[in-house]
């Protein structure tokens, strides 16, 4: 059994990006272990995702919703640690969820939690991200070299048309709800990359999502031991991946 870690905010993270990898690692007998900023904090997904962004629409599919409900009942997500106390070698990986609210900012721009996740990618341990996620990565820096831990790495994230896509068809109603940072995220994940070829962004897709049974629809990027999704509907293969990460012998 591997122990896996994921880092949170207090409220707003994506609920399909937190629940289906909880359900999927925990069926496949691994234990899975929550921080937030302060220990003890009970932390919220983003509330529209479970009602619906627009006209009860956008948000989250009912089996993912169905597994958060199951999930914040669960005792290791009302155990939280706190991010200053962790220490990565007691984590067989770290698992880095995404989500669009603004209080996404606490745990995407926390300098503490950058240190901790490049001290935990130190371990060549297996890393994944998926979404917003990713811009943990590319705020990490190498203290060997100043540069993102992604530089001269292959990954993919959020892509740009798929923020801009979302944000225009909302706006109207939610505001700059789907834009966390000025920025898009594929913009700020570029530029830490070593180079243009090294940002993969998938085939195109604005609705279709991969599931419990079919990964047609799902996209993934791995490069040895680090793994990165696009958005909410690669979960499932997301996760999958990861579990078989977790199988491989550490080298």
């Amino acid at each position: 059994m591997a122990r896996v870690l994921i880092p949170l905010p207090d409220r707003d993270f994506d609920v399909t990006e937190v629940a289906v990898p909880w359900r999927l690692l925990s069926d496949a007998g691994h234990e899975v272990v929550f921080a937030t900023e302060r220990a003890g904090t009970v932390p919220s997904a983003d509330p529209l995702l479970l009602t619906g962004v627009v006209f009860g629409k956008l948000g989250a599919e009912p089996e993912p919703k169905r597994f958060y409900a199951e999930l914040v009942e669960s005792p290791a997500f009302r155990r939280t640690l706190a991010w200053a106390d962790l220490d990565p070698g007691d984590y067989d990986a770290l698992l880095l969820p995404g989500g669009h609210a603004p209080a996404m900012r606490q745990y995407l721009g926390s300098t503490v939690l950058q240190a901790k996740t490049a001290a935990f990618w130190a371990t060549r341990r297996p890393v994944a991200a998926i979404c917003h996620g990713v811009l943990v990565l590319a705020r990490t820096q190498d203290p060997a070299t100043g540069r993102s831990v992604l530089h001269g790495r292959r990954t993919t994230c959020l892509p740009g048309y798929l923020e801009r896509s979302a944000f225009l068809a909302t706006a109207w109603r939610r505001g700059r709800y789907y834009r966390t940072y000025r920025a898009y995220v594929e913009q700020e994940v570029r530029a830490a990359l070593a180079a243009p070829a090294d940002f993969e962004r998938g085939p195109r897709t604005l609705s279709r999502r991969g599931t419990a049974t079919d990964d047609s629809a799902a996209f993934t990027v791995l490069d040895g031991r680090y793994l990165s999704a696009r958005w909410p509907g690669d979960s499932y293969l997301f996760a999958r991946q990861l579990i078989q990460l977790l199988a491989l012998p550490l080298s």
